[in-house]
C-alpha cells in the first residue's frame, strides 16, 4: 500500500528494559510490522527492548528502519547503542540530548510504549512541542489502557490546556495503529 498522507516516518518510544517473550516487546515488534507493511519508516534510539523490538518487526517484512544513537561514555544509567539492533540507517548523536532531539526531528509521528524516566522524558517532550506547534503539530499515539490512568492524573493536577488534550489518543489494540494515523492526518490538514 503506498503512502498518501504526511505522516511517513514513525518513532518508537519505551522501555529499553523488556525481552523478546515481554508482551510490550511483542506489541512493538507486531505494530512495526504492520506498519513497515504500509510502507512506514520505523525511527528508533537504536538500543534494546522497544527500540530492538521495532527494528526487527519492520526489518522481518522488509521494512525501512532509521535509529537514532549515541554511545554513553559518562552515562552509566544508559543503556547506549544495542549491536544487534541492525537498521538501514543510523545517525549518531554525542549525547542524549542531540539523540532524543534527532528522533523527534526525524518522525512525523510518535508510539509511546510503557516504559520508564526516558520514555516519560520523550512522551512530555514530544507533547510539549506537539502544544507549542498545535495546530501544525506531530501527533502522539499512547499504545495501553494504563496511559488513561497517567493522563487522567494529569489533568486532574496540572494545568493541561484543552488542545493539548488533541495532540494524542490512547489505543489499545495493534489494529488501531493505521486507522488513528489516518484520523490525525485528517484531523491536522
Amino acid at each position: 500500500m503506498a503512502l498518501d498522507g504526511f505522516i511517513k516516518n514513525i518513532a518508537f518510544f519505551g522501555s529499553a528494559e523488556v525481552g523478546k517473550n515481554n508482551k510490550y516487546y511483542k506489541q512493538a515488534y507486531n505494530i512495526a510490522q504492520i506498519l513497515a507493511k504500509n510502507d512506514y519508516r520505523i525511527i528508533n534510539g537504536g538500543g534494546p527492548g522497544i527500540m530492538d523490538a521495532s527494528t526487527q518487526g519492520a526489518e522481518s517484512v522488509g521494512g525501512n528502519t532509521l535509529a537514532v544513537t549515541f554511545s554513553p561514555k559518562d552515562a552509566p544509567g544508559f543503556e547506549g547503542r544495542y549491536l544487534k539492533n541492525r537498521v538501514d540507517k543510523e545517525i549518531k548523536t554525542n549525547n542524549y540530548i542531540e539523540r532524543m532531539f534527532g528522533l523527534l526531528e526525524n518522525a512525523d509521528c510518535f508510539i509511546i510504549f510503557k516504559g520508564g524516566t526516558g520514555t516519560l522524558s520523550e512522551f512530555t517532550t514530544s507533547w510539549l512541542l506537539a502544544h507549542i506547534y498545535y495546530p501544525n503539530y506531530k501527533p502522539v499515539i499512547l499504545f495501553g489502557k494504563f496511559w488513561q490512568n497517567i493522563i487522567n492524573n494529569l489533568k486532574k493536577n496540572m494545568m493541561i490546556r484543552e488542545e493539548s488534550l488533541k495532540v494524542f489518543k490512547i489505543i489499545e489494540r495493534e489494529d488501531e495503529v493505521i486507522p488513528t494515523i489516518k484520523k490525525f492526518e485528517e484531523d491536522i490538514k
